[in-house]
């Protein structure tokens, strides 16, 4: 027991009345003065420096949401879930056939900021834990990374061991890193964004909750030890990167994947024997999150001591026991009488399971050390009474500078086959190979559409059915206009689903902003919120998990608002799944659209290719009709259900041309291709107009998929045909593009190996 304690507690009793904390030292935690003294009026005293410490990771914006949860009520099921019976670790979909997707999406930038190797791991375990928690099999993990310009040797250094941090864990757990996506913009590059996601499947009748029901039942602890690693790690996420981060390495957690695989199958075990009624990970804030979310959301308390926590580092004090977040570790409320079935299951997995404590009725997390009580809080104070805050909003000048250029102006350029070639050797847009072929796609053996097509398509094994999960955002979209730069991610994640043959069913999100308490970056959360609630309620894809992280940017810069979707859909018969390479000489390459084929010059605004030729971060996001997308995507998953396509590849960045010759790679094919449209060409072949997807079909089913384009309201338009081994495209009857298939490919590919090369 620390000195400190020695003053402020009694044994097996009530606390006394307290000193005051020094507010340098709750300051440090993350605490300010009015937060101190509502703690003060809570307890009617002051604090011990354990529940001060408590109270400070709790309320920290990491897991209070002081800031993010008022917007976040836009959310109709987020709404519903705090209304209600409360958020659970993840959320479900339901599949049918008595089956659902667990998934859930979180972030762990900062620690990947300081320590990317381990930053990254954590990030996959923990995401991991959260699904079996709630009883589901972990079947696919996926990532969204941001990294700053790969010319920068530090950059490069945070993206090759965050890649390896993932890589490792994932194929040491044995669940297949299926997808993502990876962007490079140099406003990354002292805060990367490393946001992990993964889903799990279950019966429906088995799902567990997070809820320390039966006064009585025993608390039980299980997986690892417990160490000083990742103590105030949620504070560490609630404040700005700086100079002194380094120093903050302790706050990163140390994983296991090994301790996590044997986790995974005795959890799952456990639960099956039906004797634990309830299950939390530990994850931000450790032990203190999981004991008073579990209490306070079954209206019960819970004592324990922390003298009986299986620890793997000497003389830890109560403080650091309670706000240690170290890995591979979950808290159990088991049956009365049925301790030791349920702890020989961890034990035959070589894993601790310890009581440490039991349910109570009076509605307080009691922390004892021995005979000692350190802590006395009220449970739902920590879980659910973590004060908000109203913060101002200011729009940025940026906006309406931005907005102002005018992109018709622009010259076009000189050769139009130079600039393709330079947009498909840009990071964002170049293979990713390097990444996931350090990742196992293929463990589990369900995995039908490998990384690197629209969507990870993953098989429900007993059924017909199968899954497709994407990831997806556009920062710069949501930097020019973070509510329709949001929307524009809800509504292409979905396009990549149905580009799958999948319908979209749900989100799980990751909104990643810069500091919430300048008015600037708060009106950027605001409207991208606002954004993606419209669209999720428009597209019926409720968000039904995810996560907040604030506070990313550095003195130099902030991050652009980078509000991640992860998306879930349902293809009902997985011989009926489909992929964007073209396939077979002589079929008929068409655009269907909601739209124009070209969006003219404003749909250059915030494009890749203005970026890359131009040096420009300018104009507002591409329109974006949601109606159309809606019919657009009808059609080509009805298209998709007939078996009328041969491919499908939605056009995002880098615009058509682009595009075509993704599909060209993919598919090991070249194309011919003839375009028709007014205004700029630069516009019609690298503007990033919203609402288009690329098909090939035999042409025995062109007819009958221009009657479903016309029934859809959709427009049809055939452009070209498959084969050869050169990519042809002419625009207006001007010959523009004229490339082997293998310089197109050797340009993709070949962008990221030369960056990382020594």
């Amino acid at each position: 027991m620390s000195i400190i304690e020695k003053t402020a507690i009694d044994v097996r009793g009530t606390i006394h009345d307290t000193a005051p904390i020094d507010p340098e030292i709750y300051r440090e935690m993350g605490m300010n003065d009015a937060e101190y003294r509502e703690v003060v009026k809570v307890l009617g005293r002051h604090p011990t420096y354990t529940e001060v410490g408590m109270y400070a990771v709790m309320w920290s914006e990491h897991c209070g949401y002081k800031y993010s949860r008022p917007v976040l009520r836009l959310f109709k099921k987020y709404r519903e879930a705090l209304d209600g019976a409360g958020l659970e670790n993840a959320g479900i979909i339901d599949i049918g056939g008595g089956l659902g997707i667990v998934m859930k999406m979180e972030s762990h930038n900062h620690p990947s900021a300081v320590e990317p190797f381990q930053g990254a791991a954590t990030g996959v375990g923990g995401i991991l834990r959260d699904i079996f928690t709630m009883g589901a099999r972990p079947i696919a993990s996926l990532n969204s990374l941001r990294f700053g310009s790969l010319d920068d040797p530090h950059v490069r250094y945070l993206f090759e061991h965050v890649v390896a941090g993932i890589g490792f864990y994932g194929n040491c757990v044995g669940v297949p890193t299926v997808g993502g996506e990876v962007y490079f913009e140099d406003c990354y590059a002292g805060n990367p964004l490393v946001n992990a996601m993964s889903v799990g499947l279950l019966k429906t009748e088995d799902v567990a909750y997070a809820r320390a029901d039966g006064v009585g039942n025993p608390v039980m602890l299980v997986g690892s030890g417990t160490g000083r690693d990742g103590i105030h790690g949620a504070t560490f996420a609630s404040v700005e990167l700086g100079p002194e981060s380094e120093s903050r390495r302790p706050n990163v957690q140390m994983g296991d994947p090994f301790q996590e695989k044997l986790l995974i199958e005795a959890t799952l075990e456990a639960l099956a024997t039906g004797h634990i009624v309830g299950i939390q990970d530990m994850g931000a804030a450790g032990i203190t999150c999981s004991t008073c979310e579990t209490a306070a959301k079954a209206g019960s308390g819970m004592e324990i001591d922390v003298l009986k926590v299986p620890k793997r580092e000497a003389d830890m004090t109560p403080y650091e026991v309670m706000l240690s977040e170290s890995q591979e570790r979950m808290l159990c409320i088991i049956e009365k009488g049925r301790e030791e079935k349920v702890a020989a299951v961890f034990r035959k997995w070589s894993l601790n399971a310890v009581v440490i404590g039991r349910v109570t009725d009076d509605g307080f997390v009691h922390v004892f050390e021995g005979e000692n009580l350190v802590a006395r809080i009220p449970a739902k104070s920590l879980a659910d009474e973590c004060p908000t805050y109203a913060l101002e909003t200011e729009e940025p000048e940026y906006v309406r500078a931005a907005h102002s250029v005018d992109l018709s102006a622009l010259p076009e350029p000189a050769d139009y086959e130079e600039v393709l070639l330079k947009l498909l050797a840009s990071p964002s847009i170049a293979s990713k190979e390097w990444v996931y072929d350090q990742y196992d796609h293929m463990v589990q053996t369900n995995t039908s559409v490998l990384p690197g097509s629209d969507a990870a398509v993953l098989r429900i094994r007993g059924t017909k059915k199968a899954i497709a999960i994407t990831t997806d955002c556009n920062g710069r979209y949501c930097y020019l206009d973070p509510f329709v730069g949001a929307q524009i991610a809800v509504a292409e994640a979905a396009r990549n689903l149905v580009c799958s043959g999948a319908r979209p069913m749900g989100v799980t999100d990751c909104l990643n902003f810069a500091n919430p308490e300048k008015p600037q970056a708060f009106w950027q959360f605001r409207r991208a919120v606002e954004g993606m609630a419209e669209a999720c309620e428009f597209f019926n894809t409720p968000v039904v998990s995810g996560n907040v992280s604030f506070y990313n940017e550095t003195p130099q810069t902030a991050i652009y608002p980078t509000p991640v979707v992860g998306m879930l859909g349902l293809i009902d018969d997985c011989d009926r799944r489909c992929e964007q390479g073209f396939k077979a000489e002589g079929d008929i390459v068409a655009v269907l659209s909601g739209g124009p084929l070209s969006g003219g010059a404003a749909s250059l605004g915030g494009s890749e290719y203005l970026r890359a030729v131009h040096g420009m971060v300018a104009g507002a996001p591409p329109r974006l009709d949601m109606a159309a997308e809606k019919r657009l995507q009808d059609c080509v998953l009805g298209a998709i259900g007939a078996g009328l396509l041969a491919s499908a590849h939605d056009c995002s960045e880098g615009g058509l041309a682009v595009a075509i010759a993704e599909s060209c790679i993919a598919g090991g094919t070249g194309a011919e291709v003839e375009l028709m449209a007014p205004g700029p060409y630069s516009a019609t072949l690298f503007g990033e107009a919203q609402s288009r997807i690329i098909v090939s079909a035999p042409v025995e089913n062109v007819d009958q998929l221009r009657k479903l384009a016309a029934e859809h309201n959709i427009t049809f338009t055939a452009i070209g045909n498959v084969g050869g081994s050169k990519l042809r495209i002419g625009l207006n009857g001007a010959k523009l593009i004229d490339s082997d298939l293998e310089t197109i490919a050797r340009a993709w590919r070949g962008a990221i190996p030369a960056y990382m090369v020594g």
